[in-house]
């Protein structure tokens, strides 16, 4: 699926591993879908194509989802229950994916590497950005992360000013 640009020639939205597998293979044609988007259809456009891709990484799909988001918002229909009629997730999960957004870039790795659980991830996402930088490098010295309950608890701390 492609739209028109202003500029000439024209935008893929969906179908770019498809397109580049063609390319690889020497395909210079491929057939295609014209249809006339805004921003905002065609963000949510992609953002639907590339979730139904079978490895997503929980960083993939919290900013596609964000993304999609936000184009709704842009659109006035936006809530995560009309979020998740298109989404095999649940709304809340829909919710917890968005608050990876909040997560340290390295944080944010960890959870893409599964060296990190998606629940404490999600709780520490919570916490300031400062906080988070110290308690990454503490996963980093310890070569552990903590538990949901322990990742509860930084967070309460990191809220009320307490965590040290």
């Amino acid at each position: 699926i492609v739209r028109s640009r202003p500029e000439g020639g024209y935008e893929i939205i969906s179908g770019h591993r498809r397109c580049e597998a063609c390319r690889e293979l020497g395909i210079e044609k491929v057939p295609v879908r014209v249809q006339e988007l805004t921003d905002d259809e065609a963000t949510i456009l992609m953002v639907n194509s590339n979730i139904q891709r079978e490895h997503v990484l929980p960083s993939e799909k919290a900013f596609a989802y964000k993304m999609k988001m936000d184009a709704m918002k842009h659109q006035g229909r936006a809530t995560d229950g009309v979020l998740a009629e298109s989404s095999s997730d649940s709304a809340r999960t829909i919710q917890r994916y968005i608050r990876l957004t909040y997560l340290i870039s390295p944080i944010l790795q960890m959870v893409d590497e599964s060296r990190m659980a998606f629940n404490p991830a999600v709780e520490i996402s919570y916490m300031t950005p400062e906080h988070q930088r110290w308690l990454q490098a503490e996963m980093e010295l310890c070569e552990a992360t903590p538990s949901l309950v322990q990742s509860r608890r930084l967070k309460e701390m990191s809220q009320s000013g307490t965590l040290t």
